[in-house]
């Protein structure tokens, strides 16, 4: 198995960097739109 080049682990950093930060902002997103769906249901 040859090593991954810089290039391929620079790329993936990136990528897992990405998404990440995608978790981090949808996390909050997510759990807001739950608690709205929640009240309107048991109101």
């Amino acid at each position: 198995m040859a090593m991954a080049n810089t290039q391929n682990i620079a790329a993936a950093k990136e990528t897992y960097q990405g998404f990440i930060r995608l978790i981090k902002v949808a996390t909050p997103i997510i759990a807001l739109i739950t608690m709205l769906v929640v009240y309107l249901l048991t109101r």
